[in-house]
């Protein structure tokens, strides 16, 4: 009677124990869930900015490229005219 006393109290203490510990991989799971969508936001976020600054840039350089071939081509006007007016 004593040894079934005991090996009861036995199975219910490592009943508890098994229970408990499955209530904390629960929430370790919800936390690395939550942490891992956190992550992800964080990520997309960086992206965003990354390509507005990208695209930034590029706006930048197609209307510095813009500034120079206007320039370059008002120097090929000034010297054709210059060559023009040597000739005359």
């Amino acid at each position: 009677m004593k040894k079934l006393l005991l090996s009861a109290a036995l199975l219910l203490a490592l009943g508890a124990s098994f229970t408990s510990c499955r209530e904390e991989d629960k929430k370790d799971a919800e936390n690395a869930i939550e942490n891992a969508g956190n992550a992800v936001e964080e990520a997309a976020e960086d992206t965003e900015e990354a390509v507005e600054g990208g695209f930034e840039a590029v706006g930048e350089a197609i209307d510095s490229a813009v500034e120079e071939t206007e320039e370059a081509g008002e120097a090929v006007e000034n010297a054709v005219e210059e060559a023009t007016d040597d000739k005359k």
